[in-house]
């Protein structure tokens, strides 16, 4: 459950490793602590959702989309302005590199199908069994830190993020961000 639902994170995991890659250790660790702290609070959100309590109504799920949508907008700006201002190296990796939060807000936001997928699962599952899911996803979580790490680190796939990440990430978030938006009906689509 934990793999289908969050495959997609990979992806965009990798992007944050490659953008971080400028800052060595400490912006790997950022990234790590970013999507461990959103999915802390998709567990939390489907923990509360399943003992009954709600923690956020149905219909405010699809607004999460926003999040992504205007990170990946503010990407976006700033790529064009880098360009537009004579800043044409192809290095995606940003002295910091992404911060905390904003992972963490790509990771939760990004995460609303998977509060609606947990919440009925932990439901029927009960605490025990509440607890092993929780526990085999934080593990789940720091595979898929490694996997996006070690797909980042890939001589081919590292050129091809370092050319054109500064891209990429911008239309992935816009993208997801939109996907969940129309796909969670926001606007009645």
């Amino acid at each position: 459950m934990f793999a289908v639902t969050n495959i997609d994170d990979i992806l965009i995991l990798a992007l944050f490793f490659g953008q971080a890659a400028g800052a060595g250790r400490a912006g790997a660790v950022r990234v790590v602590l970013g999507q461990y702290l959103g999915f802390i609070a998709i567990l939390a959100a489907a923990v509360v959702g399943a003992l009954g309590a709600g923690l956020l109504p149905e219909s405010v799920i699809p607004y999460l989309g926003l999040l992504p949508l205007l990170l990946g907008l503010r990407a976006a700006w700033r790529a064009w302005r880098d360009r537009r201002n004579g800043d044409d190296d192809t290095d995606t990796a940003t002295p910091g590199g992404p911060g905390i939060l904003q992972v963490a807000a790509v990771t939760l936001a990004n995460g609303g199908d998977n509060i609606g997928v947990y919440v009925p699962v932990f439901a029927v599952a009960g605490t025990g069994g509440m607890a092993v899911y929780v526990s085999v996803f934080l593990i789940g979580v720091g595979l898929w830190c490694a996997a996006g790490r070690f797909f980042s680190t890939r001589p081919i796939i590292a050129k091809a993020l370092s050319r054109w990440g500064h891209i990429l990430l911008p239309v992935v978030l816009i993208g997801i961000g939109l996907l969940i938006l129309i796909e969670g009906g926001a606007f009645g689509l």
